[in-house]
């Protein structure tokens, strides 16, 4: 009787194979894993924050009557150093005064000589989240709220480019503003950074300001929003965390 099996060669090449096949899958599958992540956070903050802003409503009135805004007349305002003035105290206050008590944070921490926005380096004041993301405010104005879908420490390390639209994400929260610049905000919640945007699918991939393919891409946000919280295949950046 002859008895039919693989030999060790074909054992060893059969192994390889697999092994060169897996190796090709799992960056895909890693990738993937990060896509799924960074659209279940984005939509959870989404809900939350404004969740958190209907609350305050029902206990605080209409938000155009709260005091939480602050003065427009101090955004990018510097002191004679040429160091922008901190009303970082104000913006805390605020946040709490209105929606910390909706939000359950686990930790908050203030940053120092952060670059996540222009080319200036600044203070932020981080709240994390129970899911391991957190979100931030620069400490001269509070109607941009940065979100972190993970580790805000690895993410803030990498250059301004490539944090934005991959680990970082930047909404905003300034309903109280009727013009056409803040036409996609006025009266409403928590949003995508959808500043002076014209309403096209095409200027949030290609606008030369704030497009996700551009060098300053705060439209990542929007983008992602527009495909019902779910990035796009043809999504000009690479999640990481």
């Amino acid at each position: 009787m002859t008895k039919n099996g693989f030999t060790l060669a074909e054992v060893l090449i059969t192994l390889g194979i697999i092994g060169v096949v897996s190796a090709m899958a799992l960056p895909t599958l890693i990738q993937n894993y990060r896509n799924h992540v960074a659209e279940t956070r984005l939509k959870k903050f989404y809900s939350t924050f404004n969740q958190a802003i209907q609350r305050s409503v029902v206990e605080n009135g209409d938000f155009e009557n709260w005091d939480y805004f602050m003065d427009s007349s101090s955004f990018g305002k510097k002191d004679k150093n040429g160091n922008y003035i901190d009303n970082s105290a104000k913006i805390e206050e605020n946040f709490n005064k209105y929606l910390a008590k909706y939000i359950k944070i686990v930790n908050k921490k203030r940053f120092k000589d952060v670059n996540i926005i222009n080319d200036d380096k600044l203070d932020f004041l981080v709240y994390y989240l129970p899911d391991g993301s957190s979100f931030a405010y620069n400490m001269h104005q509070n109607r941009e709220i940065f979100y972190f879908i993970s580790d805000i420490e690895k993410c803030i390390k990498l250059s301004l480019n490539e944090q934005s639209g991959s680990c970082r994400f930047t909404f905003e929260f300034y309903p109280i503003k009727n013009n056409r610049n803040w036409k996609y905000l006025y009266k409403k919640g928590l949003e995508p950074y959808y500043y002076e945007w014209d309403g096209k699918i095409s200027s949030l991939y290609d606008d030369a300001t704030y497009g996700c393919s551009s060098s300053n891409p705060h439209y990542c946000t929007g983008l992602i929003h527009q495909n019902g919280w779910k990035i796009p295949k043809d999504y000009p950046r690479k999640i990481r965390f």
